[in-house]
């Protein structure tokens, strides 16, 4: 039996999450944009808040995954989603450095991870293209987190635009895979059908 079978049985469910995952960083974006204040206490109680949240919906995502290896790294990078989203939280004075530190920290880890899993999977699983897309932004912004100068403006303002692209693009996938599986589960009913008629 194909692996393809029951990667798409998960993502008959799967699509909520990404779904969730995206109003998510569409509100942090959306937060950061309309916020007149981008000091580094803001930057950390959104960051703070965006991994934690993020991180559940990651990790709970994850167990609805068949592939084992694909299904513990996103419970991985989800429970680390949550423990540096509560120390950003808990921080939210510490200043910039520690936005800079802690964004890059979560990026890089999260960004690989879920990249490879991309990879992994692109073969088996539908998103597997958007997870390597949404990988490869994360592991870009940890890259110029550690290049660009102490600036609080530009540093969150990137974090801000960042959750905007990655809201919209998971948004578009999440919508993407439900009626993708809706089309294919429909040409399989008439499939179905046509052989019973054949066989009648």
């Amino acid at each position: 039996m194909s692996t393809a079978a029951p990667e798409r049985a998960s993502a008959d469910r799967y699509w909520i999450a990404a779904f969730v995952r995206a109003i998510v960083a569409l509100v942090a974006g959306g937060f950061i944009t309309f916020d007149p204040e981008h000091s580094s206490r803001v930057g950390l109680l959104v960051f703070g808040g965006y991994a934690l949240v993020e991180g559940i919906v990651v990790g709970v995502s994850g167990l609805l995954l068949k592939d084992a290896l694909t299904k513990w790294l996103f419970v991985a990078q989800g429970a680390l989603g949550v423990v540096m989203g509560v120390a950003a939280l808990v921080l939210n004075g510490a200043g910039l450095g520690v936005l800079l530190y802690g964004v890059s920290v979560w990026a890089l880890l999260t960004g690989f991870a879920e990249l490879y899993c991309g990879v992994r999977g692109r073969r088996r699983a539908e998103q597997s293209r958007d997870w390597m897309v949404i990988g490869g932004l994360t592991v870009i912004l940890a890259i110029v987190y550690l290049l660009i100068p102490s600036d609080a403006l530009l540093t969150v303002g990137l974090f801000g635009a960042y959750a905007v692209i990655v809201g919209v693009y998971v948004g578009i996938g999440a919508f993407t895979l439900k009626f993708g599986l809706a089309h294919e589960n429909a040409v399989d009913e008439n499939t179905d059908e046509n052989a019973s008629e054949r066989h009648a």
